[in-house]
């Protein structure tokens, strides 16, 4: 099994059960910059959207708080429901804000894949402690991909913030001479601005992460020939055990067959390749099939036929037919009715004079 163990020899596609067996261990892709995406994306539009009524919902009750600071209380049950009021105001205020980014979180992993609940990762391995595995984790492709990443992100922050911020300049450095209350206008506009562009250029980076995540992902995933029979072998049993019960089955059906065949009344054949015995007592429906056979078989009925006596007729295109359209333990259709029918009264009328001649 050590080819199992070589990532050469991992040259062929996951089955659906290998991914299923990855997905209950919580090994899925999963692209931590999805989900850093979706977290900016969604504080981008909590600012945009919310942030003159954080300040409103803020602003008057602490405004209130300071104008009647001289009637605060300063014993000790004061103090604590000062704190529950002041918890109360920042809870108003950024509650729905707050729930609005944990959405976000959770869409960025339900996007990747399906909640997953396992606690795999949390049992103890030595792969975790192991040098080896330590120096492969830090000098690995996938550091080499982050690190590559964070420089990425660096580069492409950089360039954004400057092509925001550069036009900007010049207002900046008056806003200093300004009054807090008009500055804060121009600080959420800019501030606006350059989330969106950040988010805008994130999405880039976040896709060809996931993509790159999703290959690494796929490719551990990967089967050798050996993995792929085994699993084969415990979903659908040894090929080689299956195929000897069906031998035996067949070597069972055969040896019944061959029982009944002193009970037929009579077996239609075509001398070179097949035989059909059939049964048939009055009162019965139609005649019955109780063995059939082609080559080998054919001539082992026949034999058994003339060994009990039992009436062998000759003839070609019926045999044929019998043969392809009728199972054993089974009435013979219809459409031979007739055929039969004569096969049968002969073989009657022949035992009827064979019985007249012996007297």
């Amino acid at each position: 099994m050590a080819e199992d163990n070589d990532p050469d020899s991992q040259t062929e596609d996951p089955t659906q059960k290998r991914l299923d067996d990855a997905l209950e261990r919580g090994d899925v892709a999963k692209s931590q910059e999805i989900n850093t995406w979706f977290v900016i994306a969604g504080g981008t539009l909590v600012i945009s959207t919310f942030s003159g009524s954080i300040g409103n919902g803020m602003v008057m009750p602490l405004r209130s708080l300071l104008a009647n600071s001289w009637m605060i209380k300063t014993d000790g049950r004061s103090l604590i429901q000062l704190t529950q009021q002041l918890e109360f105001v920042v809870i108003a205020a950024i509650g729905v804000p707050l729930l609005m980014l944990a959405l976000a979180a959770i869409a960025g992993n339900m996007l990747q894949h399906r909640l997953v609940w396992s606690a795999e990762s949390l049992k103890p391995k030595l792969s975790k402690i192991s040098p080896g595995a330590g120096f492969k984790r830090i000098f690995g492709k996938q550091a080499a991909a982050n690190f590559l990443k964070g420089i990425l992100k660096l580069v492409a922050l950089g360039a954004v913030m400057t092509m925001i911020l550069w036009p900007e300049r010049h207002r900046m450095e008056a806003m200093v001479k300004l009054d807090p209350s008009a500055m804060l206008g121009v600080t959420t506009t800019l501030t606006v601005q350059l989330l969106g562009a950040v988010v805008a250029s994130l999405a880039i980076v976040a896709i060809a992460d996931y993509l790159f995540q999703y290959r690494s992902w796929f490719q551990r995933q990967k089967m050798s020939l050996q993995e792929i029979k085994e699993e084969f072998k415990q979903s659908e049993g040894d090929p080689h055990v299956k195929g000897r019960i069906r031998q035996l089955r067949q070597q069972r059906a055969k040896k019944r067959m061959m029982a009944a065949v002193p009970k037929a009344s009579v077996v239609i054949t075509n001398p070179t390749h097949y035989s059909v015995a059939l049964s048939y007592d009055r009162g019965m429906t139609a005649p019955i099939c109780v063995a059939k056979g082609v080559d080998n078989l054919a001539f082992k009925i026949r034999e058994i036929a003339r060994e009990h006596d039992i009436p062998i007729v000759e003839n070609v295109p019926l045999a044929r037919s019998l043969y392809a359209t009728v199972e054993v333990d089974q009435e013979i259709p219809v459409e031979h009715y007739h055929a039969v029918a004569e096969v049968i009264g002969y073989v009657m009328r022949l035992k009827r004079g064979f019985g007249a001649g012996r007297r």
